[in-house]
């Protein structure tokens, strides 16, 4: 019986309908009063202050994740952006390579063609056509040969002095022994002095020597060594090489003596030909030696008379 009545006293009071049409009209009222004299400022504060940390638990793993995404979005969008910037670069590398290189040959044309012009013997432009595979031997092939004039003897140049000279020629194609190669001789004299002599290859690309020079000889390191001019092949005043290093012992008679090539004569392809020079008087022993046999022939045709 008390139970009947206990739930009938909880079952009292308004219908459902009653009370959402009573808190309607107090959720009305309260925005009004709100809206028209912001009597609740204070409150929504105080309530979004306690609500905060609710709201950011709440947003805490979308936004976590959100992050994520973002963070490995970008990183493989950076890894692919390096990875091209760094293609990029390979090829602006090597196209910045290859017109330095380009550069660098235009300006030794341009100063080869300035001294073609400049210089009071004939010569002609030629190019490298390939190099002696034995590393022994210092020589080199250009694409100029007899069809262009070319003969044996005639020196080879480029912008900075003797490179070499023609030693065998072929129709289209000349052999170039370098100055360098092994015992091959240079007349010299020095430019600070004019001290004849002779300067030899040693069959390094780098080294050459003055042989045969006394210990007392003035010559001192610096010394440019230059084309003397009077054995009729090389013309005067070319540069040839540079003294790097003396040793003299006074228990030897002759000093040793290390250049330096100044010609590139392992690095540009363009070079000129000199031909044309001007040919010296013959030997007088030559002369002598060429008419002999003349002279024997005559004197046996007047005894056999």
């Amino acid at each position: 019986m008390d139970d009947t009545r206990t739930l009938r006293f909880f079952n009292r009071g308004p219908s459902p309908a009653a009370r959402l049409v009573f808190f309607s009209l107090l959720s009305l009222l309260l925005l009004f009063v709100d809206a028209r004299y912001q009597y609740l400022e204070s409150t929504r504060k105080v309530l979004a202050v306690i609500i905060y940390p609710v709201q950011r638990l709440t947003a805490l793993p979308g936004e976590t994740m959100g992050r994520i995404a973002v963070y490995f979005e970008t990183q493989e969008h950076l890894l692919e952006e390096n990875a091209q910037l760094r293609q990029q670069h390979d090829a602006d590398a090597a196209q910045l390579t290859q017109l330095r290189a380009v550069q660098a040959e235009d300006e030794q044309l341009r100063t080869l063609q300035e001294l073609k012009q400049r210089a009071n013997y004939p010569m002609q432009m030629a190019e490298i056509a390939y190099v002696e595979r034995d590393i022994f031997k210092r020589k080199l092939f250009v694409d100029k040969g007899s069809q262009a004039n070319v003969q044996a003897g005639q020196v080879v140049v480029d912008d900075k002095g003797v490179v070499g000279q023609i030693t065998r020629v072929y129709p289209w194609l000349s052999e170039v022994t370098l100055v360098t190669d092994k015992d091959h001789a240079v007349p010299i004299q020095l430019l600070r002095n004019g001290l004849r002599a002779v300067v030899f290859g040693s069959g390094d690309i780098g080294e050459m020597s003055l042989r045969y020079m006394p210990v007392s000889s003035d010559i001192v390191v610096g010394d440019v060594l230059v084309t003397s001019g009077i054995d009729g092949t090389y013309p005067p005043n070319l540069p040839v090489a540079q003294v790097v290093k003396i040793e003299r012992d006074p228990a030897y008679p002759f000093a040793r003596i290390v250049c330096v090539p100044l010609a590139g004569v392992d690095r540009h392809r363009a070079l000129l030909i000199v031909s044309g020079l001007p040919q010296l008087a013959e030997h007088p022993a030559a002369t002598e030696t060429s008419d002999e046999p003349e002279r024997a022939r005559k004197r046996l045709k007047r005894r056999k008379q």
